[in-house]
């Protein structure tokens, strides 16, 4: 029998009976501004700030409120399925937690409480490039459950083939690239802070202890950090990548490879032509241009070019259950959850992402059963309507 996610909802109820009431709301949306109050400007600036004045983080939302659901009625929804097969992989249900760098900022036990907690819930955990813990560490915490790993593909070529190999090595069996940012954005909440993590050394991790890395430079990290830090801000992004580049990553991956950010359904289609897996529909949570479409916007369009030829997932602005129905009754194979997890990290290390994952899980389930459906693949674009702007 698969797993009822909306059961959470009982045992919340079932502990409040003696006393004990949740130690993080259950509605994720307030996670932010508690995080506000609780966390330092700096590193909250940090994680839900966006690109120039902030309009692609609010239009993300704008695109997912707009869309209301229309639920259907006596539909036998009494067990339902949730699991979905992704990229080959059977998944508990249709989510990932998001590639999320520099995570030390947010919690001590960073990526690696993250992780757990992603292998604890069954859902897969996806490692960025620029995690404070290095990639082995975070694998070792897993065990076997299901991890994938986000590149950020930069200029040096054997930094690019070590992560892949350490990579494969460690039980990453995903390789999720990430293309929207060659160059960081204009980010005035980090600006006008000063913030800039990476120059202080985190999210280096997987640099300073990388073979090919150190050889570039001319001490070792421990004994001239700031040299290294300077050599990873040089090799970090790489502008000049073009389609044709992607042989490199086929190469030196076996496994699926996924595209990350792609909004426009022509890139979709060459990512296709490439013969990649798959693509994730993200504007990088807003973080990246400012005034772009929303991804939710972009959706239907790259669905509709390549949603039979490539795995199609989704980020960008989710932050509740019925945001999970929505991208997949756009056609989303499945979502990335970010900042919501990172919130609950900080707020309450690997206890808080369990409870954000379950959550939201519990809450999708609910939607999902009270809308009609018992399992993901009746759900479409004929369950929602658009809201008249």
């Amino acid at each position: 029998m698969a797993k009822h996610w909306a059961d959470f909802q009982y045992e919340i109820y079932l502990n409040g009976m003696s006393g004990t009431v949740p130690r993080l709301p259950t509605d994720l949306s307030r996670l932010e501004e508690l995080a506000e109050h609780r966390l330092g400007p700096g590193p909250v600036g940090y994680v839900a700030g966006g690109a120039g004045n902030g309009g692609t983080v609010r239009a993300n939302r704008a695109a997912l409120d707009r869309r209301r659901i229309v639920p259907r009625l006596l539909r036998d929804v009494h067990e339902r399925d949730l699991s979905v097969e992704v990229l080959g992989r059977a998944l508990p249900a249709p989510l990932a937690l998001a590639p999320v760098g520099v995570l030390s900022i947010m919690h001590p036990e960073a990526e690696t409480a993250a992780a757990r907690a992603a292998a604890a819930q069954g859902v897969p955990y996806i490692l960025s490039s620029a995690s404070s813990t290095p990639m082995e560490q975070v694998a070792e915490a897993m065990g076997d459950a299901e991890r994938w790993f986000q590149l950020y593909w930069g200029k040096d070529r054997e930094v690019t083939r070590s992560f892949l190999g350490r990579a494969r090595s460690a039980g990453f069996t995903v390789l999720v690239v990430t293309l929207d940012t060659p160059i960081l954005a204009w980010r005035p909440r980090d600006l006008d802070q000063a913030y800039l993590p990476f120059l202080h050394g985190v999210g280096t991790a997987n640099y300073f202890s990388d073979p090919a890395f150190q050889a570039g430079l001319a001490k070792p990290v421990h004994e001239d950090p700031d040299a290294a830090v300077r050599h990873f801000l040089g090799l970090f992004g790489d502008a000049s990548h073009t389609w044709p580049d992607l042989a490199f990553l086929r190469e030196h991956w076996g496994g699926p490879i996924v595209l990350k950010g792609v909004l426009h359904p022509d890139d979709a289609r060459l990512a296709a032509d490439a013969g990649v897996d798959g693509v994730v529909v993200s504007n990088h949570g807003g973080r990246q241009v400012a005034g772009s479409i929303a991804a939710a916007d972009a959706l239907p369009r790259v669905v509709a070019a390549v949603g039979d030829r490539l795995t199609v997932l989704f980020d960008s602005g989710i932050r509740t259950g019925d945001d999970v129905f929505k991208a997949l009754a756009l056609g989303a194979r499945a979502v990335l959850l970010g900042r919501p997890y990172v919130y609950g990290l900080g707020l309450d290390g690997q206890a808080g992402v369990e409870h954000v994952i379950r959550c939201l899980l519990a809450e999708f389930d609910l939607t999902f059963a009270l809308s009609g459906h018992a399992g993901p693949a009746t759900i479409g674009t004929a369950d929602l309507v658009e809201d008249v702007v």
